[in-house]
C-alpha cells in the first residue's frame, strides 16, 4: 500500500487559521444521539495539538471536557467513520444533538461558528456533491470573514475527492481580503497559486532555485524529451525507491530524460551525503526549509513522494503518479 505524506498538511493549516483567542478556559461538549445506545466516539484536534481521544456514550448521551487556550477545530468521528467538525472555543459549552442514521442533520449549538455550519448542513443535507460545492462557494462569498468559510474551502475544494484548486484560489483570495494581514491565509493563497497550475496539458509554471552545490537551476533547464521533478526525503523509503527506479529507467537505452530532485530534509548535509552515496547523477534542491521551500509552493507539489512529468515544451503530462503510472507515460513517449 502506497503511503504519501503531505508536505504541507492543508487540513492542519486551515484548522490553525481558526486559532484567534488567548483566553484561558475549558471547552465542554455535551450531546445525545438517537440510534446509538452504548459505544464510543472519537475526537481529535485538526491542528495536531490534541491527539485522538475517546468519548464514551451511555444511553446515547455523552459529555467531554478539555482545557483550551485557543480556538481550535475538532473532528468528531462516529463508529461508521463519518465525521463532523466541531469548532471549540475556550470557556464555551457546546451542545450536539442528532440521529445516528441522519448525521448530516446533527445540530451543533453553543457558538456562532457551530451554529453557522449547522445551518449550512441542514440547508444542503439533500444536495448532490456538485450542488454542495456550489452552496459552499456561495456561503464563502457571502461570509468570507467567517471561520466556517475556511472550513468549507478546505472541505469542498481542497481535501475533496476531486480538488478544484483554481476555484479554491479565487475563494481563498476572497477570504484573505476579508481577513487582511492573516499571514497563514496568505501562505495558503500562495500555495494554491502552484496547485491551481497542476493540470495535465498545461504549462509548468516557471521557477528558479539553487541546488545543493550552489548552482542556479530553473524550469527552462527541463528541456529533455521527458522531464521529471521528484520530491523525496532521506526518511521516506518509497520516495527513495522511486529515485532508484527513475535512475535505472533513464540509463536504459540512454533515454533523453532529465530529473530534478527536491529533497525536503531539514538537514542539508544528510541530503548531500545520501545523494552522493546513491550516485544521484542529477540536480538536487535542498534548502533545509522542508515544506516552506519556495519551489514547492511555486509548483504545487505537496507530498512525499510527489512528482510532475513534463515534455520538452514544458507541458505537464501527469503529476502525483505512482511509479507504475510514471513509467507508463515515459514508455509511451519513447515509443512515439
Amino acid at each position: 500500500m502506497s503511503v504519501k505524506f503531505r508536505i504541507l498538511p492543508l487540513f492542519l493549516l486551515f484548522a490553525l487559521l481558526l486559532s484567534c483567542s488567548s483566553n484561558n478556559g475549558r471547552l465542554v461538549v455535551k450531546g445525545s444521539f438517537k440510534g446509538i445506545n452504548q459505544g464510543e466516539l472519537y475526537i481529535y484536534g485538526m491542528d495536531g495539538t490534541y491527539p485522538l481521544d475517546t468519548i464514551a456514550l451511555t444511553k446515547g448521551e455523552f459529555q467531554y471536557q478539555i482545557p483550551l487556550q485557543d480556538s481550535i477545530t475538532f473532528v468528531l468521528v462516529f463508529p461508521n467513520f463519518s465525521e463532523l467538525p466541531v469548532f471549540g472555543e475556550p470557556g464555551a459549552e457546546i451542545m450536539i444533538e442528532g440521529d445516528a442514521t441522519h448525521l448530516k442533520e446533527t445540530k451543533i449549538t453553543g457558538t456562532k461558528t457551530n451554529e453557522e455550519l449547522t445551518a449550512f448542513r441542514l440547508k444542503t443535507s439533500g444536495q448532490t456533491p456538485p450542488e454542495m460545492a456550489r452552496s459552499a462557494a456561495e456561503f464563502i462569498k457571502e461570509h468570507p470573514q467567517s471561520p466556517s468559510s475556511i472550513y468549507l474551502l478546505n472541505r469542498y475544494f481542497i481535501q475533496s475527492a476531486e480538488p478544484n484548486y483554481h476555484q479554491a484560489y479565487n475563494l481563498a483570495n476572497a477570504i484573505l481580503r476579508a481577513n487582511p494581514g492573516n499571514q497563514r491565509m496568505t501562505e495558503v493563497t500562495r500555495w494554491l497559486t502552484g496547485l491551481k497550475g497542476l493540470k495535465n496539458h498545461q504549462r509548468l509554471l516557471s521557477f528558479t532555485a539553487t541546488d545543493i552545490n550552489g548552482k542556479t537551476v530553473s524550469s527552462s533547464d527541463l528541456n529533455a524529451k521527458i522531464n521529471v521533478i521528484a520530491v523525496w526525503s532521506t526518511w521516506n523509503y518509497e520516495s527513495r525507491n522511486i529515485l532508484r527506479q527513475l535512475q535505472q529507467m533513464r540509463s536504459w537505452q540512454n533515454r533523453d530524460i532529465k530529473i530534478l530532485g527536491i529533497c525536503v530534509d531539514a538537514d542539508i548535509k544528510e541530503c548531500k551525503r545520501l545523494a552522493t552515496r546513491d550516485s544521484l547523477a542529477w540536480t538536487t534542491i535542498c534548502d533545509g526549509k522542508m515544506w516552506e521551500t519556495p519551489i514547492l509552493q511555486k509548483t504545487g507539489l505537496s507530498y512525499v513522494p510527489d512528482n510532475i512529468i513534463t515534455d520538452k515544451q514544458g507541458n505537464i503530462l501527469g503529476h502525483s503518479l505512482n511509479y507504475s503510472d510514471l513509467r507508463k507515460i515515459i514508455d509511451e513517449h519513447f515509443q512515439e
